[in-house]
């Protein structure tokens, strides 16, 4: 095992330096994200072991029945929680849905409009500014092609972070929720893989175009299958295996497309690839977990917080240990629109993990997925628009035969739903 993780790094470091050295950002090992990610690791390894062995010396110990004195509500919510599990508790109750068939149409079609306006306006302007973030540099001489460029994405995780902890707790205040079961320390795990997650998401825009990176997002499904055609001997429909290879041509033909052309913004390099593929993998993780702990009775909103919440404690730890922290709050205080963008950045991440909760409520999974698979084909659109990047006649023809294989599961799956007759759970979304 040890020789082969050595022969790994050994092919794998060659590459990221080569690709940080074209890409004109490797200014000092700091800037190797391979080395930036493993002082984020480091950090939050300073978290989790000492926690780790703090509640296997609680649970050890017996502390639930010998444990007294004013620590003790904490601890047992944190390390042992209600363990009684109960059903799941579904995001859309039989109420609502009744209450939604009965309304109006012209109140449902508002509901809808609404819905899809706040979906869209708050991923969209979300899109745009991660792209502008990581892509482009702030200060006076940005013109002449110098100013300052932002580098930190752990950063940027945090504010996003520290902004939702703050809109779901204060939901959790005001709105009604159901008793909380889980042990606390339970979010940690998919708290770890949605930070992972989003710095890879946001690492890999140094690497790769922003149309690239939204069509491995929507080309997830085939790693889907593959793992559970290997992993779980799971078995799949043919039009799913049609719709998955219609994915891969169309993402083939992007990419070659992409390849041939040698427009900065297009390029895609070798670890650009690798970032995207840890991100499909802590991502893919997180919906997992998250599924898993659903199964204590509890709310969307606090399944947010308690993600949130370890998130915060996770990335802050981490920043303070390396100094990135201030390192990050002077850059703000140095460029004012970068402030502005990274507050804006937050806004838009909490307002839409909202405005997803409140949709798949109203109107269940399905339109749900139709929203979101709209909103990747026109952030596509405006990221080529804004940003200039160039994009072939091939190219575009494969950003259309992958829209088009999603739109054609959207339906066929709406298909199998209404002939099988049989309630369908909504599924998990990641917060």
């Amino acid at each position: 095992m040890p020789v082969f993780l050595w022969s790994l790094c050994w092919c794998v470091l060659p590459s990221v330096l080569a690709d940080a050295d074209d890409a004109s950002l490797l200014g000092g090992w700091q800037d190797v994200w391979l080395f930036r990610l493993f002082l984020n690791v480091l950090g939050y390894a300073t978290i989790i072991i000492p926690g780790y062995f703090l509640i296997s010396y609680f649970k050890r110990n017996n502390y639930l029945e010998t444990g007294r004195g004013l620590c003790f509500p904490l601890i047992k919510t944190c390390v042992f929680g209600n363990e009684a599990k109960s059903a799941l508790l579904d995001d859309v109750s039989p109420a609502v849905r009744n209450e939604s068939e009965s309304s109006s149409s012209a109140r449902q079609a508002v509901k809808l409009l609404f819905c899809a306006t706040g979906l869209q306006a708050s991923y969209l302007t979300w899109g745009v500014l991660q792209e502008r973030v990581m892509t482009r540099s702030y200060g006076a001489g940005e013109a002449e092609g110098s100013g300052e460029r932002f580098r930190d994405s752990q950063f940027l995780v945090f504010m996003n972070r520290i902004l939702a902890l703050t809109v779901s707790g204060l939901w959790c205040v005001l709105l009604k929720q159901p008793r909380h079961g889980a042990p606390m320390y339970k979010y940690s795990f998919a708290s770890l893989s949605n930070i992972l997650s989003s710095w890879c998401q946001y690492e890999a825009l140094k690497y790769i175009s922003f149309p690239t990176q939204v069509l491995a997002k929507a080309s997830k499904v085939i790693p889907v299958m593959l793992m559970g055609k290997i992993v779980s001997h799971k078995s799949y429909e043919y039009w799913e295996y049609f719709t998955a290879v219609l994915i891969s041509l169309g993402v083939s033909m992007f990419l070659l497309s992409s390849s041939m052309d040698k427009h900065p913004s297009t390029v895609t390099t070798f670890s650009g690839v690798v970032i995207l593929g840890g991100y499909i993998v802590f991502d893919s993780f997180t919906s997992n977990w998250q599924d898993n702990l659903f199964k204590y009775k509890m709310s969307s909103v606090q399944m947010m917080f308690g993600v949130n919440l370890f998130s915060c404690l996770l990335t802050v730890g981490s920043l303070l240990e390396q100094g990135a922290l201030f390192d990050s709050l002077g850059f703000m205080t140095r460029h004012s629109e970068f402030a502005m963008h990274a507050v804006l950045l937050s806004v838009c991440s909490a307002c839409g993990q909202l405005f997803i909760f409140y949709t798949i409520s109203q109107f269940g999974a399905a339109v749900f997925t139709i929203i979101m698979t709209l909103r990747q084909a026109i952030a596509i659109l405006l990221s080529c628009f804004l940003y200039g990047h160039a994009v072939t006649l091939v190219g575009g023809f494969g950003v259309g035969v992958v829209f088009l294989a999603l739109f054609l599961r959207i339906y066929a799956r709406s298909r199998v739903k209404k002939s099988s007759k049989r309630p369908v759970q909504t599924p998990v979304q990641k917060v």
